[in-house]
């Protein structure tokens, strides 16, 4: 199961105002079939497609804390 907090929920229309759009169904992609993964302490962080979701998961629920785009140089 996928939670957004009340943030995430904002974030998409953060990003809106900056012309970036994505939807709940691209974020939770990225959550449940990320192309990289990295795990700190806390939090988990999932990247896919160019987009970096940082979560945290509580027993079976991933609580997606932000997302943002991403860029790679190279």
């Amino acid at each position: 199961m996928i939670h957004f907090t009340k943030y995430a929920e904002q974030k998409f229309e953060i990003l809106n105002k900056h012309k970036i759009f994505y939807t709940r169904e691209q974020i939770e992609d990225v959550v449940n079939c990320p192309a990289e993964i990295k795990k700190t302490k806390e939090y988990i962080s999932a990247v896919k497609d160019d987009i970096k979701v940082i979560y945290v998961q509580l027993a079976k629920v991933k609580k997606i804390i932000t997302f943002f785009p991403i860029k790679y140089d190279l």
